[in-house]
């Protein structure tokens, strides 16, 4: 396996929002004459009040009459609907199957496409890595050096050696289950005995992981979470692939996983991460299966990722541009 990396692209942070303002006058009329108060206020999201004006009348009016404005609220946009309709643009090579969650880190607002669990293949790493610094949080202590040369040579090179003595550390499924509770994982399960790439997922738990590896609310520590964000930005070029292709340049940090079932000889492809487009950070998670070779599901799993960051762009312009898969 290629082990030169790439070079460190630091995570951006995350968990920005914007204020929202609602504004409120109120005019006190006399004989049909303003000649009462004017009364403005704007209120910020948090509830604190920002600006606070008036102009107190001379003498208290006899009559009065009170006309308000309601604050405009801006139009609901259905982003499920939107993925909907930029998926009918990716083509999903027969017998292939794919689901995705995404999530604009500044808006919150998220959408989803695709039901079902997966094969989580190489993804499972993060959850791996994830499991092993909560548990040494919990234990108050540090990873060890053997632990962190595991956990570079399992994220960056996606080594499965390293992987196995890690999973077995934290304890198998059981370990994972049980960390993947607090991290509010609901429909994830870890693998049998030794076989960490059949762990079951779905795209809305991969995305709540990243939200625990990228977000402020996170039961990781802002070092461990520091730590995770830094391996997945030195991904081995071989491996530059996935999620990454809807970023708009370099910045990003990813995971991805690919596994040939025996059985049927089809991949399993997925990819997990950020990436930042036009400065906004959105998480991604991707995953598929069914396709009759690897290349194939890399360019359904890329198309899918463009697909769904689209859905947060300009909706004056066509979601489904750029979003052809490779069958």
């Amino acid at each position: 396996m290629d082990r030169h990396r790439a070079s460190r692209r630091r995570a951006r942070p995350s968990g920005r929002r914007p204020f929202v303002y609602a504004a409120v006058a109120s005019v006190v009329l006399v004989g049909g004459t303003a000649a009462g108060a004017v009364y403005m206020k704007a209120q910020a999201h948090d509830g604190q009040d920002l600006v606070s004006t008036s102009s107190p009348s001379s003498a208290a009016p006899s009559v009065s009459e009170e006309a308000s404005v309601e604050p405009v609220t801006a139009p609901v946009v259905d982003r499920d609907a939107l993925l909907s309709e930029a998926m009918k643009a990716v083509t999903v090579p027969s017998g292939a199957e794919a689901s995705v969650s995404v999530l604009d880190v500044d808006s919150g607002e998220s959408a989803a496409y695709g039901e079902g669990a997966f094969d989580t293949a190489s993804i499972v790493k993060v959850d791996i890595l994830a499991t092993l610094l909560l548990q040494a949080q919990d234990a108050e202590r540090q990873l060890t050096a053997t632990e962190k040369a595991n956990a570079t040579l399992m994220i960056e090179n996606s080594d499965n050696t390293a992987a196995t003595t890690l999973w077995n550390e934290i304890g198998k499924a059981d370990g994972l289950d049980t960390a993947n509770k607090s991290f509010g994982l609901t429909e994830t399960a870890g693998g049998d005995g030794a076989l960490w790439g059949l762990t079951q997922t779905t795209a809305a738990d991969q995305l709540t992981l990243l939200q625990q590896v990228f977000g402020e609310d996170s039961k990781l520590s802002e070092t461990s979470q520091t730590y995770m964000q830094g391996l997945m930005s030195e991904i081995a070029v071989d491996q530059h692939w996935g999620v990454s292709a809807a970023a708009d340049g370099s910045d990003w940090a990813l995971k991805n996983g690919w596994l040939a079932r025996s059985a049927t000889g089809l991949w399993d492809i997925n990819s997990i991460g950020r990436v930042t487009v036009d400065g906004h950070d959105y998480l991604v998670a991707v995953l598929s299966n069914g396709t009759t070779t690897k290349t194939k599901g890399i360019s359904l799993v890329e198309s899918v990722a463009k697909a769904a960051v689209s859905v947060f762009q300009d909706t004056t312009a066509d979601p489904t541009a750029t979003a052809t898969a490779t069958d």
